[in-house]
């Protein structure tokens, strides 16, 4: 996939933190390098465990951050907040 392709802002070499909703309402929160490919891929039932019995899923939030371990590090906070708190989150975007 070219970089023309992707979502505004995200390049090949760039991590992201996104959050999907599933079909169930509920959010799933993951990391990847290549945000286009991932949400497909959990849409296919090949993402995430979570994902698979909840599909489709709809991208609703992403954010770049400068490598892996940064990105991880962001996930790990977003994935401690609470329910309302990820959707203030959503809702600021």
């Amino acid at each position: 996939m070219s970089d023309d392709e992707r979502p505004s802002g995200v390049t090949s070499e760039d991590w992201c933190v996104y959050i999907v909703e599933c079909a169930d309402g509920t959010f799933y929160t993951g990391i990847t390098n290549d945000l286009e490919r991932r949400v497909h891929e959990h849409n296919l039932g090949q993402g995430a465990r979570y994902t698979r019995s909840r599909r489709p899923v709809v991208l609703r939030y992403h954010e770049l951050q400068p490598d892996r371990s940064s990105a991880s590090a962001r996930e790990y906070r977003i994935k401690a907040l609470s329910r309302q708190e990820k959707q203030k989150l959503l809702d600021q975007t």
